[in-house]
């Protein structure tokens, strides 16, 4: 009787590993795909190209499997022992990579294939060890039962608590070592058939890897200091992306994922630029929505106009509008614009908050970052804007940035092709911004917009009448292009926006 309840222990103690098996190799893939996503951007290519470099590579591996003829559970804690290595460091490798070797995609390709073949060597070997060892009629089903509601498991894991807990480089190491204790546990069942020397090189991995997981923290900002020039005054990882911020001789900087949002040196000309037009367009300024635009400056420009009587700002990410109202040197930058009684803060999806909304504004502006991926291209995106414009005024206007039309030169005008499907008169204008360069944006309203007649308020650093009278003027080379509309069944915009950066600097 206790060799059978030792047997059926030993068999869910394996069918267990397996689950924990399969939540690793998840977080394998997810943890690739998001960094390539955060470095790179164009999250849909860097996550497919992932996901198939990986299963195909599972494919492969269970191909190899067969050739394992022998000493198959020595086999199996080896493979756990190099697994838990590599994919515990696999985030560390390619955060390095990104920062000092500039040859990424090598790389992520090598571990990616290296991972998933390894990882698709483990079931078969699961599934033989099981039926070898205990002599059972071994149900494929069971272990593939375990295996995907594991990966499942995982997929609510990554988004939910890893991420945002403890970021991507804990979160590589940590599960690292639960791939580790999959082989302690196997070494363990199979201790008389492997032998004691196991243990020098179990603790021997874990010390490895717990060091690398307590020195996360100070590796990351090891490499960060590398990718961004200033020192870093602010670093976080949210459920949403990656924020830092930056400071050298009174001078911050503002990075999404990577991507600089403002530099006070001369973020002025950009909110001067998206703000006042809008501004001058509406025809009264009582009620206003601000989407995106976290970081207060969008918000500081409006409250310039004494007629506001209400302004609703919607941002996704709670950690940018928290940090901005509430650290000391940041709330500077707006001039304490959150402190206003006339400011409501939404941390809330913007499609969702338009799909809600049941007041109309006068003034719509969208602070967006650039449409690099599916999230953000929707925002930009013809249905998006039919929304916006039942929720404006008779009297009201909108407008969008609308990201280069130097560098992303097919985008801008797709923007302004978009917006014009929903009938609403446009706009395009440009400026010259010294972080970003010639920048664009899109203005819209319900009737023919006549921004050279208008006058910018006083006391501004950089728009004045002769500037808003050239804003609308665009040279041949920047000049109107034959594109499509973006809508969400194509994305054209992703595609369009992709090209022109690669165009410059590839």
């Amino acid at each position: 009787m206790s060799t059978v309840v030792n047997t059926r222990a030993k068999e869910i103690a394996l069918l267990f590993g397996t689950f924990l098996i399969a939540i690793c190799g998840l977080i394998y893939e997810l943890l690739e795909g998001t960094l390539s996503s955060y470095l790179l951007g164009d999250s849909i290519y860097h996550f497919s190209l992932v996901i198939g470099l990986f299963m195909s590579s599972m494919g492969i591996g269970a191909w190899l499997s067969r050739f394992i003829e022998k000493d198959l559970e020595r086999a199996f804690v080896n493979l756990q022992l190099t697994i838990s290595l590599l994919g515990g460091f696999s985030a560390f490798i390619l955060f390095y990579v990104f920062a000092y070797i500039h040859n990424y995609d090598a790389f992520l390709y090598l571990i990616t294939i290296a991972l998933g073949s390894m990882l698709g060597i483990e079931i078969p070997l699961i599934i033989r060890i099981l039926k070898e060892n205990f002599s059972l009629k071994t149900n494929i089903s069971n272990v593939f039962t375990v295996d995907y509601i594991g990966a499942l498991f995982a997929s609510l894991l990554f988004p939910l608590v890893l991420v945002p807990q403890l970021g991507l480089m804990q979160t590589s190491f940590l599960f690292g070592m639960i791939n580790l204790f999959v082989g302690a546990m196997a070494w363990f069942i199979f201790r008389q058939l492997l032998g004691y020397r196991y243990i020098v090189y179990l603790l021997t991995v874990f010390s490895i890897l717990i060091i690398g997981f307590w020195q996360s923290n100070q590796l990351t900002n090891m490499i960060e200091k590398r990718l961004y020039r200033n020192q870093i005054i602010y670093s976080k990882q949210t459920p949403y992306q990656k924020i830092v911020i930056t400071a050298h001789n009174g001078r911050i900087q503002f990075y999404i994922n990577g991507a600089i949002q403002f530099d006070t040196i001369d973020e002025y000309r950009y909110h001067e630029s998206l703000v006042h037009p809008v501004m001058m367009t509406a025809k009264a300024h009582e009620h206003i929505l601000i989407i995106g635009g976290g970081d207060g400056m969008a918000l500081r420009e409006v409250l310039k106009y004494d007629d506001v009587k209400k302004v609703t700002l919607v941002d996704l990410d709670p950690a940018i509008t928290t940090i901005f109202k509430e650290h000391p040197k940041l709330s500077q930058l707006n001039h304490h614009a959150y402190d206003s009684p006339k400011v409501t803060v939404i941390n809330q999806d913007a499609w969702k908050f338009i799909e809600d909304a049941k007041h109309l504004y006068d003034v719509i502006i969208l602070d967006l970052p650039d449409p690099n991926n599916i999230s953000l291209s929707r925002l930009y995106s013809q249905t998006f804007y039919h929304l916006l414009k039942a929720q404006l005024s008779k009297s009201g206007a909108m407008v969008t940035q609308a990201s280069s039309p130097m560098f992303t030169h097919k985008a801008f005008w797709s923007i302004a092709k978009t917006i014009e499907t929903t009938q609403l008169y446009t706009l395009p204008y440009h400026t010259y911004v010294p972080s970003f360069g010639e920048w664009g944006f899109i203005l819209a309203s319900r009737f023919p917009i006549h921004l050279q007649e208008s006058t910018p308020i006083k006391e501004l650093n950089y728009m004045n009448q002769e500037i808003l009278k050239s804003m609308s003027l665009f040279a041949p080379d920047i000049d109107r292009v034959k594109v499509e509309a973006n809508r969400l069944s194509t994305h054209r915009l992703i595609t369009y926006y992709n090209e022109g950066w690669k165009q410059w600097y590839e």
